[in-house]
C-alpha cells in the first residue's frame, strides 16, 4: 500500500516539473510527511492540464457519508476494471499525484522501521491516480483521490509487498487524455517501477506521527 508520502517541491516547482501552468491560489509548501484526509496537489486533465487540491482519501460520488475516505487512500490495479468503486473513474477521472518519495514499514525484530523509497536522482515523479465528486448534505462539493498500487518490485519486495504505481513522462500523458477510455492500453500501464531507477534507506521513527511535518524525517 501507500499511507505516507512525501513533497519537497513547492507548487511552483511542481508545475515545472509537469509543465503545467499553477493557480496563484494554490501555492503549497515543501511536505515531508504527507497524509490520508489531507489535501494533495495533483495533477488533472478536464480539457488542459493543471495542478489542483483534492482531499487524499476516495469518496466515492455515491457515497452515503465522508467516512469512506479514510479507507479508499489506496486502489489496487488488478481489480481497477471489475469493481463499480473504480471501474467509472478508470474510464474518465484518472489524475496524477506528485511525488518525490513514499514511506513504507519494513518488520524487523522488535517491531517496524520506516524505509523512505525515491528515484535515485530524487526528482520528482507521478502516482497514478483516480478521483471523484461527492456532495456533502450541505451542498459543498468535496473531490477526493486515491493512489493506484500494484505488486512490488526487487527493491521494495522485501519492505512491502504492494507499491504505488509511478509512472514514467510518456505514460503520464497517456493516463491524463480525456480521450482515452479503453482499459485494455491504460492497465498495461500500472506497471512497477524500474527497481534500478529506485533507492530506499531507513529514516526517522518520528514520520509514524502525521503532525510531525519536517526536514528532519528524512535528513
Amino acid at each position: 500500500m501507500c499511507g505516507r508520502f512525501t513533497l519537497t517541491i513547492d507548487s511552483n516547482a511542481v508545475a515545472r516539473a509537469f509543465r503545467v501552468p499553477v493557480p496563484k491560489s494554490l501555492q503549497t509548501e515543501p511536505r515531508y510527511n504527507v497524509a490520508p484526509t489531507q489535501d494533495v496537489v495533483t495533477v488533472l486533465n478536464d480539457g488542459e492540464p493543471h495542478l489542483d487540491l483534492l482531499r487524499w482519501g476516495l469518496i466515492p460520488s455515491w457515497a452515503k457519508d465522508a467516512s469512506i475516505g479514510s479507507r479508499m487512500i489506496n486502489a489496487r490495479a488488478e481489480t481497477l476494471a471489475e469493481k463499480p468503486s473504480f471501474k467509472r473513474l478508470l474510464n474518465s477521472r484518472r489524475c496524477l499525484i506528485p511525488a518525490d518519495g513514499f514511506y513504507e514499514w519494513q518488520k524487523v525484530d522488535g517491531g517496524k522501521v520506516p524505509m523512505y523509497i525515491t528515484l535515485k536522482g530524487h526528482e520528482p515523479f507521478a502516482f497514478a491516480g483516480l478521483w471523484d465528486s461527492w456532495k456533502t448534505v450541505d451542498g459543498e462539493i468535496l473531490r477526493t483521490c486515491t493512489i493506484i498500487t500494484t505488486h512490488a518490485n526487487d527493491l521494495v519486495a522485501p519492505i512491502h509487498e504492494r507499491m504505488p504505481v509511478i509512472l514514467p513522462p510518456d505514460a503520464r500523458e497517456m493516463w491524463l487524455d480525456p480521450g482515452l477510455h479503453d482499459a485494455n492500453i491504460l492497465l498495461p500501464l500500472l506497471k512497477p517501477c524500474d527497481p534500478e531507477a529506485m533507492q530506499a534507506r531507513e529514516v526517522s521513527r518520528r514520520v509514524n506521527s502525521p503532525q510531525y511535518d519536517s526536514s528532519d524525517l528524512i535528513a
